[in-house]
Formats: C-alpha cells, structure tokens, sequence
C-alpha cells in the first residue's frame, strides 16, 4: 500500500525596502508581493506533494 506523503509548506513573501508608491508610501500590495506570491503559487500547483499551510508577508521598511 503505497501512501502519497503530502508537506505543507507556508509561503513567506518579502517587501523590498525600494518597492514603495510614487510618493513614498508603502503600497496595499506591491507589483514585487503580487509576482512573489504568484511564483510560488505556481511551483506549488505543479507538485501535488506540497501543500500551501499559510502565508506570511514581511513588509517592514527602514
């Protein structure tokens, strides 16, 4: 009896101290956040192995 090991994986996205709006402030979602997660997205959709547990976004800027 062969039993499909599944692991789960939580996504870690992180802001870029440069990735900020036109004025300087820290956008909702950045273009760099929405590409991360999409990326990741993708990869974990071609290995049915992996399971997506949570999703963390760091988004400190200093």
């Amino acid at each position: 009896m062969d039993i499909e090991r599944v692991y789960k994986a939580a996504l870690y996205l992180r802001l870029s101290k440069d990735d900020t709006d036109i004025d300087g402030s820290i956008k909702k979602e950045s273009n760099s956040i929405t590409s991360q997660r999409d990326l990741l997205k993708a990869y974990i959709k071609n290995h049915s192995d992996i399971e997506i547990s949570g999703v963390y976004i760091e988004m400190k800027i200093a």
